[in-house]
């Protein structure tokens, strides 16, 4: 297994670029989607939150590939995302045609969920204007190139969303893998993506075949046995009962399908109800497992973007060469920190993130 090569940050614009979906969610607050008569709204996407993540807590100059229709809720989501100070400069506009018969943006209804009541997502993405990108479209080797970045990241949700969206993806990747760039992957299986377009089996053979261009790894256990097939003996449909030493044995088996793997990196979630989970994250890097200080019982206000900041918080690690043990202790840190605050994306800080990984209580901070 190869460990992680960096390139130099002189001559390199960004530290990340991602390419994803953003799509406005809709957060009912207290109450119920269906019974709502009010909401406020985020910006949020699973490959963008990495990027944002990168950019607002840990200061590193990332940048979003991503298209939205031009009317005034595309330009809602840029607003949301200039605050977020994601570089746009790449961000494709398409033309509107009055009332979304030929492209149109994505909105995210998802409520958060409490005690025995799951939080619920309900998404209106159909037809959107970064699910009609198309290889060629995107100048991949202007960005890895000419501008420079050290790292790539993308991901099974925006890979899920169109027949072209896959082959941008593999575009991007043997780009980024011709100028040096580490490339990382999301995993991130939604099952309401895909069971129209052929489900896990569909699923399968779109990320396996973007799987064999990855550097990086990240999923959780669900996605992993979903998105590449890694079933693990003895635990039930659920996964409920998944347990470090055979989530371990499932990220072996991929590390032996996918020898290009120079990390896998997992969180690890026990629902206890909506609004209490274990949480915990495990790493593989250069033959070694490395496993975060495990968080029992951990209160979960907003749990939506909890694995995108995970993995942003990992990279960050890997980009400061801080090692793997570092890297993945401070991925869990950050997404326990996500999923305290609402909305997709991290309202963390830096030193929060520090304190949580020295194991710092929730004492008031004055």
């Amino acid at each position: 297994m190869k460990s992680i090569e960096l390139r130099p940050k002189e001559g390199c614009r960004w530290d990340l670029v991602s390419l994803g979906e953003v799509m406005l969610r809709l957060d009912p607050g207290d109450v119920r989607v269906a019974t709502a008569r009010g909401f406020k709204v985020w910006e949020g996407g699973g490959e963008y939150n990495v990027a944002r993540g990168l950019r607002r807590c840990f200061g590193l100059k990332t940048a979003i590939v991503t298209a939205l229709a031009d009317n005034p809720v595309g330009r809602l989501v840029e607003d949301l995302m200039l605050q977020g100070g994601v570089d746009l400069s790449h961000l494709i506009w398409a033309k509107y045609d009055g009332v979304g018969r030929t492209v149109r943006n994505g909105l995210n209804f998802t409520e958060r969920g409490f005690g025995v009541r799951a939080a619920l997502g309900c998404s209106d993405r159909g037809n959107t204007a970064v699910s009609q990108l198309k290889p060629g479209q995107v100048d991949w080797g202007a960005i890895f190139g000419k501008e420079g970045a050290r790292w790539f990241h993308t991901g099974g949700i925006f890979c899920a969303l169109s027949e072209s969206t896959p082959e941008v993806a593999k575009e991007a990747m043997i780009a980024a893998r011709k100028h040096g760039v580490i490339i990382s992957y999301d995993l991130n299986y939604r099952d309401s993506l895909w069971k129209s377009i052929g489900g896990k089996q569909k699923a399968m053979e779109v990320n396996r075949e973007l799987a064999s261009y990855v550097d990086v790894m990240i999923g959780n256990e669900e996605d992993f046995t979903a998105a590449l097939g890694f079933a693990v003996e003895g635990a039930d449909e659920n996964l409920s009962d998944l347990d470090t030493e055979s989530f371990r044995k499932m990220i072996e088996k991929a590390i032996a399908a996918f020898p290009n793997f120079k990390v896998v990196a997992t969180t690890l979630r026990n629902a206890k109800t909506a609004s209490v989970n274990d949480w915990g994250a495990v790493c593989y890097y250069e033959g070694e497992f490395h496993e975060a200080r495990p968080m029992p019982d951990l209160e979960i206000f907003d749990r939506v973007g909890g694995g995108d900041s995970f993995a942003s918080g990992l990279i960050y690690g890997f980009l400061q060469d801080k090692g793997a043990s570092w890297a993945v202790n401070c991925g869990c840190a950050h997404g326990a920190l996500a999923m305290t605050t609402p909305g997709d994306t991290t309202m963390a800080t830096f030193s929060e993130v520090e304190r949580i990984m020295k194991g710092g209580s929730a004492r008031v901070q004055r």
